[in-house]
């Protein structure tokens, strides 16, 4: 399973430029390490006060993501850039959030289409797999066990398969957001 890590730096004052040339570069770098499968960077728009910096990495697992973050290029990488940002925030995306991991998200009305995609069809999976083994349960507790197993289909089953088989239509352009 890939694993998606965002990171968010907020740029000591000054330094937005050299922050941002540096990591344009340490990104390109980065891809010299096999397990990396992507790397992004997302800042504010023109004129926006806000210093803060996104990046997005993709690795092929677990294992790619501690070598590349054990590695030496990393090592250096972060030793430079804690002289121009405060100290960064990292955060393994799971879920609804890495469903749709992309420095340009598509449109909700796509994303709302590819989970309804999942959404439908797993429903009708647990309804004839599990319906009838807890339909004398209170409706509170049966909720509560089909709302677990979707959530659980979908986070680690059916969205990774759904986005990765819709990826060219939800990463095409759109007239409407």
């Amino acid at each position: 399973m890939p694993i998606h890590v965002a990171i968010t730096r907020k740029v000591l004052p000054g330094k937005e430029q050299e922050f941002k040339d540096a990591l344009r570069r340490f990104l390109g770098d980065s891809f010299l390490h096999g397990g990396v499968h992507g790397a992004s960077m997302m800042t504010a728009l023109p004129g926006s006060e806000s210093r803060e910096v996104g990046i997005l990495r993709t690795f092929a697992d677990e294992a790619e993501r501690d070598a590349f973050y054990n590695s030496q290029l990393f090592r250096d990488w972060e030793a430079y850039a804690s002289t121009l940002t405060e100290e960064p925030v990292y955060r393994e995306l799971t879920g609804l959030e890495a469903w749709f991991r992309s420095p340009v998200p598509p449109p909700r009305w796509k994303m709302a289409v590819a989970t309804l995609c999942g959404v439908f069809p797993t429903s009708l999976l647990l309804f004839y797999t599990i319906g009838q083994y807890i339909q004398g349960l209170h409706p509170v507790l049966r909720t509560l066990i089909i709302a677990a197993c979707m959530v659980g289909l979908l986070t680690w089953v059916v969205m990774p398969q759904v986005t990765k088989l819709l990826k060219p239509w939800l990463s095409g352009s759109s007239q409407k957001k």
